[in-house]
């Protein structure tokens, strides 16, 4: 087998989104030829709770490195667990690629300070590097124009520092094409020199498999005889504007929802704030809190939620503004075997995935100059759903279009990338 090394800060027992990026990656490509090296941060550095649970989909066999950071100061000067442990990283990593022989190195960002470690690794050895684009780098943030703003100053870095990143990357890739278009619009020189490929979160059917053996049981919610939505995973900055025609349009409609429920979970300001409410003051705007919109921010692990995804009646997906946002949670959405309701980009690609595979209702809308849509196009789309959900029956899925978005099916493509590399 070649080896590859996973660059990744963040790794189970981690309990944030990205690390499931990583973990199937790792978990898939022995089957296809690649021994992956995990190089990660020792959990004792990390902010967030940790998830012992996850760590036990964990491959027993397989390898993971962990190197220390700084500790977080308080007041927090320096969060990013890239920044805290990029030295120690570095410096492992070097180590690694010598005394193992690695064949290329792969790294997911954010943290985005970590793709620099390529670059560095190249120059020292001459090994092939790639990174993946979870999240777009260079982004403007809502403030990016706010002069000497910290939004300000991130968007400056992040022009500066990521053309030094990609210069001498050999390969490109992102949840979808969107992620990495405007690299290589800033970059030209990069399609004559770096391979680039499209690969959707890939959904993992043995995480639902395994939860009966983990004995977890709902306890956010208790079922009743409403429609139960589960909404889970965070909220981004643009998908408000979404949400609020959503809201504004159940509260015109509001005695159509007396037996609805939204349960929105993990959706607060910071990962462990119980308390810090991002859709309560919505919902309060239209009347809805706590009758139709119920809110639960902690971050809850990644298991606790498929269990209440499979304790709810429907799942509701939400997207963005930006045609480029795929979200993950549409994989696991699907796995779940409940009927889904989205309101998403028409762009993107998660709409196909729902389509496809005869999973779900999609509200679809041409970002942010069509949210009127939305407001309009609400409660047909709601009605068609409800008698959708009232006849859904699992077996009606069409697995074998949805194959495509295994995560063992998406780490292949990611194989067929690196051995074209190697030819």
């Amino acid at each position: 087998m070649k080896k590859i090394l996973i660059i990744a800060p963040h790794y189970p027992p981690s309990n944030l989104a990205a690390v499931h990026r990583s973990r199937l990656f790792a978990q898939h490509l022995p089957a296809f030829g690649w021994e992956p090296i995990i190089l990660t941060v020792h959990e004792d550095y990390y902010e967030e709770e940790l998830d012992w649970n996850l760590h036990q989909l964990l491959p027993t066999e397989q390898r993971i490195e962990k190197v220390k950071a700084l500790k977080v100061t308080q007041p927090r000067l320096i969060g990013d667990i890239g920044l805290r442990a990029f030295y120690q990283l570095r410096k492992r990593a070097l180590e690694l690629v010598k005394q193992e022989g690695i064949d290329f190195v792969y790294i997911p960002i954010p943290s985005f300070y970590v793709s620099l470690i390529g670059t560095y690794l190249h120059n020292r050895t001459g090994v092939k590097y790639g990174i993946d684009y979870i999240d777009p780098w260079v982004h403007v943030f809502p403030g990016s124009d706010k002069l000497f703003s910290r939004h300000w100053f991130s968007t400056r870095l992040a022009k500066w520092l990521e053309p030094k990143a990609v210069k001498q990357a050999s390969l490109i890739t992102g949840v979808a094409e969107g992620y990495y278009k405007a690299v290589i619009e800033r970059n030209p020189a990069l399609k004559t020199t770096c391979l680039f490929g499209a690969m959707p979160y890939g959904g993992e059917a043995n995480d639902h498999n395994g939860l009966q053996k983990l004995n977890l049981h709902p306890y956010l919610f208790q079922a009743n005889n409403k429609l139960q939505f589960v909404y889970a995973g965070a909220m981004l900055p643009k998908a408000y504007a979404p949400l609020e025609e959503i809201f504004k349009a159940i509260a015109s409609n509001k005695t159509s929802f007396e037996q609805v429920e939204f349960h929105f979970i993990g959706t607060g300001k910071t990962p462990n704030d119980e308390t810090g409410y991002n859709i309560k003051q919505l919902a309060e705007k239209y009347n809805l809190w706590e009758s139709v919109v119920f809110e639960y921010p902690k971050r809850i692990p990644y298991l606790d939620v498929l269990v209440h995804l499979a304790a709810a009646d429907a799942v509701f997906i939400l997207g963005s503004t930006e045609p480029h946002y795929t979200p993950s949670k549409s994989y696991q959405a699907v796995l779940s075997g409940k009927p889904i309701l989205a309101v998403l980009h028409e762009e993107s690609t998660a709409v196909k995935v729902l389509e496809e595979s005869n999973t779900g209702i999609v509200l679809s809308f041409a970002g942010e100059a069509e949210l009127q849509k939305i407001y309009k196009n609400w409660m047909d789309v709601f009605n068609r759903f409800s008698k959708y959900a009232n006849q859904f029956n699992s077996s009606s899925v069409k697995k074998e279009a949805f194959e495509q978005y295994s995560a063992k099916a998406v780490t292949n493509q990611l194989a067929i990338l690196l051995n074209q590399l190697f030819k």
